[in-house]
């Protein structure tokens, strides 16, 4: 399972970033603009929206609950300090996705029981995609977490995030997350869609192995 999250680059507009990704194979696209407005990021949705239906590929918008809403995408992704998750999931119904981010494994088990549907688990590794960086778990870091995490009965699935190259995609599938998010390695990359095919070949193995 990879998701790929949009990110300000030189190189490519955000909608070319998500068709690269998508014909690499990949089936799950946050849309992260942090500093842009509703409107800029209503914009790049929509240009997203034909893009991820033709090919049924989730799309979900980091942070912004209402305009999830309004255009009816797959989902939210919501940080620490953005809106409570059942908050959202009043607003968004049942169908919505909803992802939280999370740092330690008390951050995951406190939704246990709780209508949330994934946690991004992070930062693996320092990012530059991210400002207000909580501190770097590491591989091992992740481990330990996911560990206790499953200890206590939850089994929410778990996605690390945090500047991730696909040499981690071994490392980090044995230490027992469902998948990865990826961003930077990707857009940076000589071939992002190459880049991204290869990523989800690597998945696909280490998922069979």
């Amino acid at each position: 399972m990879l998701q790929f999250i949009t990110n300000h680059s030189d190189r490519f507009t955000i909608a070319e970033e998500v068709q690269m990704a998508i014909e690499g194979g990949c089936r799950w696209v946050q849309l992260r603009m942090k500093d842009a407005s509703d409107e800029e990021v209503r914009a790049v949705a929509l240009e997203l929206i034909p893009m991820c239906q033709e090919t049924d590929t989730f799309l979900i918008i980091d942070d912004r609950v209402e305009l999830v809403n309004e255009l009816k995408v797959s989902g939210v992704h919501l940080g620490k300090e953005d809106m409570d998750p059942l908050e959202a999931r009043e607003l968004l119904g049942p169908h919505a996705i909803i992802g939280i981010t999370a740092n330690t494994a008390q951050d995951i088990i406190k939704y246990k029981g709780k209508d949330v549907d994934y946690v991004g688990l992070g930062p693996v590794h320092f990012t530059t995609t991210k400002k207000k960086l909580a501190p770097e778990l590491g591989v091992d870091g992740v481990r330990h977490v996911v560990e206790e995490v499953r200890k206590a009965g939850v089994e929410l699935p778990i996605v690390a995030i945090g500047g991730l190259t696909i040499d981690d995609i071994e490392p980090l599938m044995a230490s027992g997350v469902n998948g990865v998010a990826m961003s930077g390695s990707i857009i940076n990359s000589a071939d992002p869609v190459a880049y991204t095919s290869e990523v989800m070949e690597k998945l696909l193995n280490t998922s069979k192995s």
